[in-house]
């Protein structure tokens, strides 16, 4: 379907300009009228695109972006003001083109009569099924003041907790890099300058000292095989991963590493509990609720054990029952779930999970920074103590050599 541009007035003259697809300029028109606007020019999209605007309309939209269009719709809502001025206030204010573009569509389709929930519907793939799903809530109780500061709430805190996964692994992988590059140095460069010393010096090598020799000199002459073999190896592993077999593995194996498995399963635990009470809290349905949750938690093995939890309340089960039995959610937290369904204030203590995980995961954090790094330096260290060793021990022959 061709794109438009177009250029229109509002009922008060004020212009607006825009893109819409549509079969030709006459529903264009028509469009706009719907909208209350009065078209002044419409023509086909030009096909030419310039560097800059191109980097600016791949640029991806991130979690931080979102995250400040919540909080500001929440705020404007709150105050009262309606959704379609809302949407154009905030619209003026963003600066990502990608993301103006998706406000300002969205505004246009409610002026359409379309609700808010379901003109989001086009962009799921940016807003995703929760914050939709909490929306239509909303729309439908009366509440969307308050589900979206909710949801914005819930945005802001799953951003921080991701943050606190991906600080808790930056300086391993800061650390395995840099002794890569080190280990790479000592075998392409200084091995060979050592060997060419000992074999001037008629010495012979040492198995270890040759073996890293000749690993050395493939490396150097044909890295470009092992690239490709790399690449093809992470393709491969990706591929894999992406089948229901493969993620299920993979996301089993996650959970089961030292330290890190540990600090992962209170990572999803927290953010079962906080979906689940932002969901209920926000008026869905608790079988909606298991299904979004199952979505966003963000492994296989426990969105597996929700999907059973969801059954399990279809045929008229407790949501507890099914995740003791399956061993993968902690005994703490499953009881306290039986607790507040027992209560009536499954929200509240759902919440209180949440929170105490949410604090946890911080301990967690510290703790598998200060366990990684002597670990990580002792590995890194003997790996580069063994290499050191096939060097010198050639050097300890010719120092016999020479006092003979």
């Amino acid at each position: 379907m061709p794109t438009y541009t177009y250029r229109a007035r509002d009922d008060r003259g004020q212009l607006v300009r825009g893109t819409m697809d549509a079969l030709s300029g006459d529903e264009v028109t028509a469009k706009l009228r719907v909208m209350g606007y009065m078209a002044t020019h419409i023509a086909l999209a030009s096909r030419g695109i310039k560097v800059g605007d191109f980097a600016e309309r791949i640029r991806p939209i991130k979690q931080q972006d979102l995250i400040v269009f919540y909080f500001q719709l929440s705020n404007l809502i709150g105050a009262g003001i309606p959704i379609l001025t809302a949407l154009k206030t905030i619209e003026t204010q963003v600066e990502h083109r990608k993301l103006k573009k998706v406000i300002g569509d969205t505004r246009r389709s409610i002026e359409a009569g379309s609700l808010f929930s379901a003109s989001l519907d086009r962009y799921a793939g940016i807003f995703g099924k929760l914050f939709i799903s909490m929306v239509k809530a909303g729309e439908e109780s009366g509440r969307l003041d308050k589900v979206l500061r909710s949801y914005a709430a819930y945005a802001e805190g799953q951003q921080e907790l991701r943050e606190k996964v991906k600080g808790a692994l930056f300086y391993p992988a800061i650390l395995f890099i840099a002794s890569i590059i080190v280990i790479l140095f000592i075998v392409t460069f200084l091995i060979p300058q050592f060997v060419d010393l000992f074999s001037k010096a008629g010495l012979r090598l040492p198995f270890i000292t040759q073996m890293l020799y000749t690993a050395g000199l493939m490396l150097k002459n044909y890295w470009y095989f092992f690239m490709l073999f790399l690449a093809a190896l992470i393709f491969s592993a990706k591929q894999y991963a992406r089948t229901k077999t493969g993620r299920l593995y993979c996301d089993r194996l996650l959970l089961k590493i030292p330290v890190v498995g540990v600090l992962m399963r209170k990572v999803y635990v927290s953010r079962f509990s906080r979906t689940l009470a932002t969901l209920q809290i926000s008026g869905v349905s608790i079988l909606q609720s298991l299904d979004i949750t199952k979505e966003v938690i963000g492994n296989k093995v426990m969105s597996e054990v929700v999907f059973k939890a969801r059954q399990a309340v279809e045929q008229g089960q407790k949501i507890s029952d099914p995740l003791k039995v399956s061993k993968e959610f902690p005994l703490d937290a499953v009881e306290m779930i039986a607790v507040g369904e027992e209560t009536g204030n499954l929200e509240e203590m759902l919440n209180k999970i949440a929170d105490f995980y949410d604090m946890s995961i911080g301990f967690a954090v510290k703790k598998l920074t200060v366990i990684i790094e002597p670990v990580f330096l002792v590995i890194m260290g003997s790996i580069i103590a063994f290499i050191m060793a096939s060097m010198l021990i050639p050097v300890f022959d010719m120092v016999k050599l020479l006092r003979h």
